[in-house]
């Protein structure tokens, strides 16, 4: 079979040829048929990233497919059964095994493409606002990198779940994008002072960014007192250090947040969560926002996507099909 492998830190992917994998205990295999890439795919290839498996490695951290063979010992699945899972790693391969228990099967009517984007992106929001922040109807929700795979899902989940949302993001296009998601108000990072914007709109109550900085710091001097902070990335490549007496003098709660985390530390969370997150797609209420498609072999532009900001929403790669 093909993957594209990391075999080097920080150069391109390289298509390899593999021997097919074999499920063992526990796991099933999956014709993948689409791959949502994620920033935390870039930050894997330079080696940054919280987990760093020895070389090579297949990247792709979030797959859907079909079962094509099933391992010792795994009920409730069956071969031929449409699945996603997040995984971590392998997506980028045309066949992968997987534990059978992160395999979600893929509701009727939703797409492949739709599968790839929806795991990471929706759970990650959905978890952090819903169980980390407790985001409540009629707060004021921000979001900073709003245009991205993460934080569009957050302006569509924050206007789901009731809040005003303020949409930050770079340039007049993102920003449209962030509209049409149902942000109800928009900044333009490029432009704008964001401080001042939030400020004037009456404050922040919830901030979610995947972004990091300045941009961190321009929220947290936004915030209403009692405010939640949830850091989930650092895009703009720098970890901002919190001040304390900001976070003492205004009783902000600062909420750390690693979703991949919770596969293991409390893993349902994130089968309720998905549970939540799909019924909501098979009701209408939630439309994912692929900005891209691109093949197996074109991996490496998909993820300059990404590294460039090009992208709205996700990238995904069609591995078959």
């Amino acid at each position: 079979m093909r993957a594209m492998q990391v075999t080097a830190y920080d150069e391109p992917l390289k298509m390899q040829e593999l021997e097919m994998p074999v499920p063992g205990k526990g796991e099933v295999l999956v014709e993948v048929e689409t791959c949502g890439l994620n920033f935390g795919d870039l930050l894997i290839i330079k080696g940054t990233y919280q987990e760093k498996p020895p070389l090579p490695f297949t990247l792709g951290m979030e797959m859907a497919g079909k079962i094509a063979g099933l391992g010792e010992g795994v009920t409730g699945l069956r071969v031929g059964q449409r699945v996603a899972a997040y995984t971590g790693f392998d997506g980028l391969a045309e066949f992968a095994t997987v534990p059978a228990e992160v395999c979600v099967p893929i509701p009727d009517g939703m797409g492949a493409k739709d599968a790839a984007a929806f795991l990471i992106a929706y759970g990650t929001s959905h978890v952090g606002l819903g169980y980390k922040a407790n985001l409540k109807k009629g707060e004021r929700l921000l979001v900073l990198g709003a245009s991205g795979g993460v934080g569009l899902t957050a302006v569509e989940l924050g206007k789901l779940m009731g809040a005003e949302v303020i949409a930050c993001a770079r340039g007049a296009d993102k920003l449209e994008v962030c509209r049409a998601a149902g942000a109800d108000h928009l900044i333009n990072s490029e432009t704008d002072d964001i401080r001042e914007v939030v400020k004037a709109l009456g404050g922040a109550d919830v901030v979610y960014d995947p972004v990091g900085g300045d941009q961190f710091k321009a929220a947290m001097r936004a915030c209403n007192p009692e405010a939640r902070l949830i850091p989930l990335g650092f895009a703009s490549g720098d970890i901002p250090q919190i001040p304390a007496n900001i976070i003492l003098v205004k009783n902000l709660t600062v909420l750390g947040f690693y979703w991949g985390g919770y596969a293991k530390l409390n893993p349902s969370v994130l089968t309720d969560s998905f549970k939540t997150l799909f019924d909501w797609y098979v009701e209408g209420k939630l439309t994912p926002h692929v900005s891209h498609v691109l093949p197996l072999d074109q991996a490496n532009e998909a993820l300059d996507l990404l590294r460039t900001r090009k992208a709205t929403g996700k990238v995904v790669v069609q591995v078959n099909g």
